[in-house]
């Protein structure tokens, strides 16, 4: 990754786009996973596992990897957990495992229950691609495929102390430990918050991916500390629970909010005013770049062991530039 230096006044005065390019390590396409047969990506059967399936970040994601797949003549299906939970992953894991596909995209709802899943679909010869979140165990997949998530929790708390006038109680509410992506976003975001000596971070608070338990816990919060300043949401249903809880205690616009993601509930409060900054990823070029490393993988050609994507920080003063609202995420294909 190269270093990006963020101007905080040029991120929220001027709503400038603060892209965050993750670099490519290449390797060979042999290093880890199934054998594969080589000859062409066509007719080969591929398989898409996401988080959450109703999350119009993850719906982004497999609408592209859908139509990559398709443009290259692949098999394609995709599924996706009900909710953010182990248990719920696993099965449908399993189901695809017993289906022997010959590739497998997969966002991993935690960083090491199902590795011996993995581990074993991988050995059995499907190509293993991680899209967004990944596993601690290095030998998983043949290719990783995220945002830079530290970073994004870096441009959120400058965004945010800026806002905040460097000073008062901050808040960070998040999904639950042990997520890939939002541990690091919380991680960026609380090493970069202490470079304001005059802002208090209050301790992390999890909402289990529930935007009404989010709604709860700031209403809570803003209780015992009226000096809440600002609140960084670490993905898009905290978000969205932030903002309802924010518009019911009537402290909207009061408490500055960084958000995640741009899903089209956020976007809305964006617009609104509820929201101040949304920290966009890029979930369609996630997708794509997945299937086309697969389809690299089954080509017999150099595979991209890690592959970063863009983000860019969205504002109500920029939200309408075309190349600002091509990262909204959508509701369905």
């Amino acid at each position: 990754m190269s270093s990006i230096r963020i101007s905080r006044k040029v991120l929220v005065a001027a709503g400038t786009v603060l892209a965050l390019t993750g670099a490519a390590a290449c390797s060979s396409s042999n290093d880890s996973g199934g054998s594969g047969s080589k000859g062409g990506a066509s007719g080969k059967k591929v398989r898409l596992i996401t988080g959450v399936k109703s999350d119009p970040f993850y719906i982004t994601m497999t609408c592209a990897a859908q139509t990559e797949a398709k443009a290259k003549g692949m098999d394609f299906s995709a599924d996706g957990s009900a909710q953010w939970d182990v248990s719920v992953q696993r099965p449908l894991l399993d189901s695809v495992a017993a289906s022997r596909p010959d590739g497998l995209l997969i966002s991993p709802v935690d960083v090491s229950a199902l590795t011996p899943s993995l581990k074993q679909i991988q050995s059995a010869g499907t190509k293993v691609a991680l899209v967004d979140t990944t596993v601690t165990d290095n030998s998983i997949g043949i290719t990783r495929i995220s945002s830079d998530n530290e970073k994004g929790g870096r441009v959120a708390a400058d965004a945010l102390a800026k806002l905040m006038n460097e000073k008062g109680s901050a808040l960070v509410i998040s999904v639950k430990p042990g997520v890939s992506t939002t541990d690091a976003r919380i991680k960026g975001f609380t090493e970069e918050m202490k470079k304001y000596p005059d802002i208090k971070m209050l301790p992390t608070l999890y909402d289990n991916d529930l935007p009404a338990t989010a709604a709860s816990q700031i209403q809570s919060t803003l209780a015992a500390h009226p000096d809440l300043g600002g609140v960084f949401a670490g993905n898009t249903n905290t978000g969205t629970g932030i903002a309802t809880g924010l518009k019911q205690a009537g402290k909207e616009g009061t408490v500055k909010v960084a958000a995640f993601d741009a899903e089209p509930d956020e976007v809305a409060s964006l617009k609104a005013g509820t929201l101040q900054v949304l920290v966009a990823q890029d979930p369609a070029a996630i997708g794509k770049e997945a299937v086309d490393q697969l389809a690299a993988a089954f080509e017999g050609k150099t595979v991209q062991k890690s592959v970063g994507t863009n983000m860019v920080a969205i504002t109500k003063a920029n939200m309408n530039q075309p190349e600002i609202s091509k990262y909204f995420y959508k509701a369905g294909c």
